[in-house]
């Protein structure tokens, strides 16, 4: 099974395409379970329901939903993920949703490990990965991206994140302008490189070739002889 890292956006119309191979290795989890009906953990971190209830849209009525929904400094249980066949981490402030998913990482990876598909939507996909961008927007004092993106943290930092793949990750590319920030630490040496991943869109990471779909592009940015490349995955 894959993971499955959208770049935000929660555009319904959209969400069809960007979900839609998830929901289909969801479905086939659960056939191989002995379900009938495919049972999707969601967690979210943050005020209210609202964004449960729109991830939980997008997967249609086919798929009944485990919600936890956790206030920020709360820990998720591993109890969330226990016996589901697909994982869907929402979007929100990306230090809360790594401070209450770490606890259980070493659960999502086994289950990930075991055939279950694991689905980020913006904050869900930056902590996904072995070094996860967690926010910032300078580097040394110096403004390389707009402060909106930060995450209320001031210099670009980094921490361990959920270990499912071994690429930094940075959301909102093209919309927020948080490109500029992979580049500047790429550049700077903080990471060796990593992926920009636009709204509306999907990067499928499985067995095999990436996997780009929806309405955007995934950035690829990468340390080069006198400075850093920056090619785009086309959906």
């Amino acid at each position: 099974m894959s993971v499955h890292l959208v770049g935000g956006g929660g555009d319904l119309v959209r969400d069809a395409e960007v979900f839609k191979t998830f929901l289909s290795e969801v479905s086939f989890q659960a056939s191989q379970a002995g379900r009938d009906e495919p049972v999707v953990a969601i967690i979210t971190v943050g005020p209210g329901n609202a964004h449960a209830e729109e991830l939980a849209a997008s997967l249609g009525d086919a798929v009944q939903t485990r919600r936890a929904t956790l206030a920020s400094g709360d820990t998720a249980a591993l109890t969330a993920v226990s016996a589901v066949d697909g994982i869907l981490i929402g979007g929100g402030v990306t230090p809360d949703y790594l401070a209450a998913l770490l606890p259980i990482a070493g659960e999502i990876r086994r289950q990930v490990s075991t055939g279950v598909p694991y689905l980020g939507f913006s904050a869900g996909a930056m902590i996904a990965a072995e070094r996860a961008l967690i926010g910032g927007w300078r580097i040394g004092g110096v403004e390389v991206t707009p402060e909106h993106v930060s995450e209320g943290l001031d210099e670009i930092t980094f921490a361990q994140g959920i270990g499912l793949l071994d690429v930094t990750v940075d959301v909102h590319a093209a919309q927020s302008g948080s490109l500029s920030r992979l580049i500047a630490a790429t550049e700077a040496g903080l990471i060796d490189g990593g992926l920009g991943i636009d709204e509306n869109t999907v990067l499928v990471v499985g067995e095999g070739a990436l996997g780009v779909l929806g309405a955007g592009s995934v950035w690829r940015v990468s340390q080069a002889d006198g400075g850093v490349l920056v090619s785009t995955i086309g959906a």
